[in-house]
């Protein structure tokens, strides 16, 4: 019973790899949404500002803001992200949750904080975008263009 059962296990933790494997799009949520997938710093865009500490002395021309930086958006002194630009005009920074996102990109903050994208949309600045069947700019990933009579179909362009 024991040798069956383990087989049994085995084989539907297999299967189910295989099934992500094959479609990268299907997400588990673990419901803590507001964890980042990888770690990211924001350049922050001049003008400068003075109530930001930069990375240290020798970088004081740049001003760095690590991806999910604590922040509080009741405190002005506490609030370091709240709509500052970065990364050459690719980041808008925001105090959502009490952490620093960008709302161009966030897929859990995409526009403002809060609003969340469904399955199978990205955050393609600032807006909730389906990278799966896109016709337009955005197959797959944000900004990634098919050639000219290419379809963009499940994320690949001429996927047949």
């Amino acid at each position: 019973m024991a040798k069956t059962l383990m087989k049994l296990t085995t084989i539907i933790l297999t299967t189910l790899i295989v099934l992500l494997s094959l479609h990268p799009q299907m997400a588990l949520s673990t419901g803590t949404e507001d964890t980042d997938e990888e770690e990211e710093e924001y350049v922050v865009d001049p003008p400068l500002f003075s109530h930001l500490r930069t990375r240290s002395r020798f970088l004081a021309s740049k001003i760095i803001i690590k991806k999910g930086r604590r922040c509080d958006n009741s405190s002005v002194a506490h609030n370091i992200c709240n709509g500052i630009p970065s990364s050459k005009g690719t980041g808008l920074l925001f105090c959502c949750k009490k952490h620093c996102r960008n709302v161009l990109s966030d897929k859990n903050n995409c526009g403002q904080c809060g609003h969340k994208c469904k399955q199978g949309e990205r955050c393609c600045n600032g807006i909730c975008t389906n990278v799966l069947f896109n016709g337009g700019s955005h197959c797959g990933k944000c900004n990634k263009k098919c050639s000219a009579g290419v379809s963009c179909d499940n994320g690949f362009c001429g996927y047949a």
